[in-house]
This record gives structure tokens, sequence and C-alpha cells, in this order.
């Protein structure tokens, strides 16, 4: 196995050609139409990518709002490139060790999946021949770009998609690997080394969905596949991992068919809705009423093999079915799980009589109120099952939620390319990158030893804080006077273990200000440093300020006091084991405590006045 990754990351500096604000918003003050087309690139040729795109007959719905202008409606040419934007790209380029191009030249990227109002993206090659070391493995760099970020999709309805233009415009760096990636792992652990990089620089922009992976993966005898947009870097590896799985699955059906002598054979589809207008519910209903067309396709040597085999996850079934929905449908049918949906076995048998098939062959079924449709989604399929003959097919694919990905589109090349026309090239001087070179900022191993030293933190908590996006509020909370490792704790244990809200509401993001009120209470002897996850937990769920989620939580008013005189009831209850099991009975009895206390005072302190109780009773006069 081989994997290479294509890193994007957007720029906190503005759009990239136009001067309107980077920010998303929900205002909307204007909207429009349009519908696009696939056009030669350079070469004349049509990219295959663009042409299965352009099929579908989609219209696209644009909305504009205060983070759009003229230019993102392509209603004005692109202002000049925003020479921040170029300055953060080189920067990159140098701490990968790159060579600069001596003059930028802006191409145009043929993309009409609607997410661009001009059917195509403007990307320009910055630098070449970097490298990249993580772990003492080195990794080629083969290119550094510097492009648009596509428009913002929002919804779908049948035959139109809704596109915001608020992000259409952001400034993006893309980061090249070459295809010297060997696991999931050590995907993951390049992602993550290029993302401490990219926030060297301090240009970039923050939050979910501002950096987004592309993840190369093939294997011996298979084909390069492209998981395109994968926001999570937890979910790389997974991602890696399960397109080999695919793969291996694809490269050994393709051996069984060849065994069975299988094939695809070049009929046109068969009307079968005739079979179906006794079928009262399920997918099949509508043929009754003579408002849907029932299509089938014969598979010959395919039959049990469009399911999932014994320990296998994947199934030929759902490729097929992917290739059925990238033209409308919501999906198919086949016989591996026949009969089922109100198609009785009878049904079944009569299927395979008028496709002339035996049991040992399989077929398609879909079914939609066009037949063109119809048509076109079973065309499809069967240029699916006759790549399956020859292994794995080089495609685009979507990553899902759950670590699996979906069929998009087949792969694109060369031919979707062709020169910017409204921009001049930029050449790249001399003075302008010994000018970057004398401002480069801190390597993430320099961070690292940095922050060791001047904070006395153990290297694999600073890890942490440099590969999790956390240095700049470590480093202002640290430099406001709190203790840098409460402050380490805060960052790294205690946010990330607030429960998340209801799906559809942000993420929880306090302020700086607020963290350090938090991290006061806790140095005031307000709360304890256990209570400071609670704290946060009530501030997630709506508490306005930090004293109210300290009182929300069960936190206050519980002095020094209150924990003597609790230690000394749990204690005194318990004199008998304290006498016969001495200091072996702390730990059962700092349980007690602890439950009792929930993180209202500090762990050492109920430690402290435990050990010292525990001494009295072990010092008092028996019985």
């Amino acid at each position: 196995m081989k994997a290479g990754l294509e890193v994007h990351q957007q720029l906190a500096v503005g759009k990239l050609f136009c001067a309107c604000p980077a920010d998303l918003s929900e205002e909307v003050t204007d909207a429009f139409t349009r519908s696009l087309r696939a056009a030669g690139g350079e070469s004349r040729a049509v990219d295959v990518a663009a042409a299965l795109q352009a099929s579908r007959g989609l219209v696209y719905r644009y909305e504009g709002g205060p983070s759009s202008c003229l230019v993102e409606m392509d209603e004005e040419p692109p202002h000049p490139l925003n020479e921040a934007a170029l300055d953060a790209a080189l920067t990159l380029a140098l701490l990968l060790r790159a060579r600069p191009v001596d003059e930028i030249e802006v191409m145009r990227k043929i993309v009409v999946d609607g997410s661009n109002t001009t059917g195509f993206q403007r990307t320009a090659l910055v630098a070449v021949d970097g490298e990249l070391e993580v772990r003492g493995r080195r990794y080629t760099i083969p290119t550094i770009c510097l492009e648009e970020d596509a428009a913002r999709k929002v919804r779908e309805s049948p035959g139109e998609v809704t596109y915001r233009l608020d992000r259409l415009g952001i400034p993006l760096i893309e980061i090249a690997t070459g295809p010297e990636i060997v696991s999931g792992a050590e995907a993951r652990e390049v992602a993550e080394e290029i993302g401490a990089l990219l926030r060297a620089t301090r240009k970039v922009r923050r939050g979910i969905g501002t950096i987004r992976e592309d993840v190369n993966v093939s294997i011996e005898g298979g084909h390069r596949i492209e998981v395109k947009g994968v926001q999570e870097l937890r979910l790389i590896q997974e991602y890696v991992d399960r397109e080999v799985a695919r793969q291996t699955f694809l490269l050994k059906l393709r051996d069984e068919l060849g065994r069975r002598h299988a094939r695809v054979p070049g009929d046109p589809p068969l009307d079968v809705s005739g079979l179906f207008r006794e079928i009262p519910s399920g997918p099949f209903s509508g043929a009754g009423k003579g408002g849907q067309v029932v299509l089938a396709v014969g598979l010959p040597g395919f039959g049990g093999l469009l399911r999932s085999p014994p320990g296998s996850e994947e199934r030929l079934g759902r490729e097929l079915a992917d290739h059925a929905r990238s033209v409308g449908l919501r999906g198919l049918v086949h016989s591996d799980e026949l009969p089922a949906y109100g198609v009785s076995e009878a049904t079944v048998v009569a299927l395979q009589e008028r496709l002339g098939l035996s049991e040992a062959d399989a077929f398609v079924l879909v079914t939609d109120r066009s037949h063109e449709r119809a048509f076109m989604a079973l065309k499809r399929v069967v240029e699916r099952a006759r790549v399956a003959l020859e292994g794995v097919p080089g495609e685009t694919r979507d990553p899902l939620p759950d670590g699996r990905t979906r069929f998009s589109r087949p792969l694109p090349g060369r031919d979707r390319m062709y020169p910017e026309t409204d921009i001049p090239p930029i050449p790249v001087t001399a003075e302008r990158l010994e000018r970057l070179r004398s401002q480069l900022p801190e390597r993430p191993e320099e961070l690292e030893a940095r922050l060791a030293r001047s904070h006395g933190l153990p290297l694999e908590v600073v890890r942490q804080l440099v590969y999790g996006d956390l240095v700049e509020r470590f480093e202002a909370l640290a430099s406001a006077g709190h203790p840098a490792g409460l402050v380490a704790r805060l960052l790294i244990q205690d946010l990330p273990s607030v429960p998340a809200g209801s799906a559809g509401t942000p993420p929880f993001e306090p302020s700086l200000e607020i963290l350090g009120a938090v991290l006061g209470a806790a140095e005031g002897e307000r709360i304890a440093k256990e209570g400071i996850p609670a704290v946060l937990a009530a501030l997630a769920a709506g508490a306005a300020t930090v004293e109210l989620a300290v009182e929300r939580a069960g936190l206050s008013g519980f002095s020094r006091d209150d924990l003597v005189a609790l230690v000394h009831k749990v204690v005194e209850a318990n004199a008998e084991m304290v006498r016969t099991r001495g200091e072996a009975a702390f730990s059962p009895l700092m349980g007690d405590v602890m439950r009792e206390v929930r993180g209202r005072r500090d762990g050492r302190e109920v430690s402290d006045a435990l050990h010292a109780e525990i001494a009295r009773i072990r010092a008092r006069p028996g019985p």
C-alpha cells in the first residue's frame, strides 16, 4: 500500500481576488441561479469528471451576503492576487525547504459541480521540490499551491443545489506529499506535522472546515483512489485502512469473477414494469399505478457476489448503487437481496426467465418515474460492473462520517486545466524571499523545545499543545500568570471532555477571558481543579458567568472547615477499619470523601486532611 496527502488550509488574510472579508454569514442579501456545462481545457479535450457532473443537468442557486461581491458572482474580473496570502504560501514553502518558482502563473481548473460561479477554480503553483521529516522519515513535497476556496453548499433539492458565496474566494494553501506513506497511522502523523507547520505561520484560519485533506490511496494491483475533503484528522487513519480493505476486496472479487468467466453483456436494459403491477408497497409499488418504470439488466456469473462475503463489510452491490445515485436515483435492488421489498420468489424466477439467466447469475433493478433517468442509472451500473472484471477503478470518493467512503466522480485529469487570462504573472523576487527568510517562524520542533524549557512541562504535554493547535491560547493564559501545568490540563483534558451540544449547535469555544476566570477560581480555591470540567460543562449549558457556573455545578459554599468536618465524620464512622488496616484504609476512605466533595476542594487538600485524620485515630488509645 502507498498513500499521499493533499492538505488544504484556509488563510486568515481576507479573500484571494477581492477586498471582501473572509467571514461566513447567514445573512442573504441577493440570490441568482446558473447552469454550468463542461468546456475543453488547454488541450481542447473535456475532462471526464467535469463531463459526468454536467450530465446531471442540475441548476445551481447562489446566495450572496456581506462577504461577497461582483467578483464572486463572476460579474467582475478578479482583483490583483492578495499579497499577504502569497507571503504566507511562500513562508510555508521556505519552512518545507521547497524551491519557489520564479513567476506565479494563475491557472483555471474546470469545476462544474456548482461550487464556483465561474465553472472553474483559480489556482497557482508557488513552489516545488520540498521535503518534510516526521519521526526520522523523509517525505517529498512535490508542489505547494495557492488557490481559492469553493462556495459553501447549504442545501439540496431535486434538480437544484444551493450555495452560499461567503466562503468562495477565501485563500487556500495546498500542500501535496509524494506517495511515500505506507500506513493509515503514518498518514495521520504526516497530516499532523503539516498542520503544525501551517499554524506556525500564524496566518491560518481556525475551526471546523478550515483545513481539509484529500487522501490518495492505492495498493499493488489496484488503482489510485482520492478520498476528497476529509475534515477530521482523527479519521484519516480509518479512511486509509478501510480503503485498503475495499481495494483488497475488489481484487479478490475480480479474481473470482475471472474463475467464473463472468461477463457484462452489452444488451440494453429491459423494461420489466409489468411484473411489478401487483406489489402494493415498497420501492416498486409505483409500477402498479403506471407512474413508474422498472428496468432490469442481467449480470451473468455475478450470482451471490453482489452481497458482502463472510468477514467483510464491503460489497459490490453498494458500489453499483453509488453509481445509480450519481444520476439522481435513491439506489437500486439486486438479486442477491431478493425476495424482499414485496418481490416474491415467483417474481424472481420470472425475472430470471425474462433476462435469460440461471441461478449462477445476478440481475439489477432500478425504478423511477423518468424512463431516461432509470436508463442512465443502469448504464452507469453496467459500466461499473464491467470495471469489476478488471479490479479497482480510479475515482474520487466522498468521506462518510463512519469512516467509509462513497463514489463521487471519476478522477479528474489534465484536460481541466487552462491559463487564467485576467491575472498578469507575478514575479517572485529575491528581495521578497530574503525578507520572508529573515522573518521565518519557529518550526514545530523548535517551538516544543522552547515551551518545555520555559514552562517546565513534559515533552509529551508540549507535543499535545503544539499538534492540538493550543499553543496560542496556552501562551496567552500562561503569560497572564496562570500556572502552566494547570493551563495545559485545562486545554488538553478539561475542555475536550465538555459534553457536545445537540445536533446543529455550535461547538463550545469559550473566550480567553472566560478560561482565565475559570483558572482564577481554581487558583483562588473557590473550586478544586477537579471541579473545572463541571464548571466548563455549566458554561457550555448556558451559564452566563463563571460564578453562576460554579453555583450551578454545585461547587460553591464548601470551605476548608467544611472539608475537615466531612473527613472527620467519614473517618470516625470507619474508625475500626482504620485501627485494623492502618494506612491501607486510606484508599477506600479517599474514595468516600471525594464522592462527597465532588470537585469542591482540591484532591491534594483532601488527601492531606484524610492522612491527618487517620493519623489522629491511629494515635488515639483503643477502646
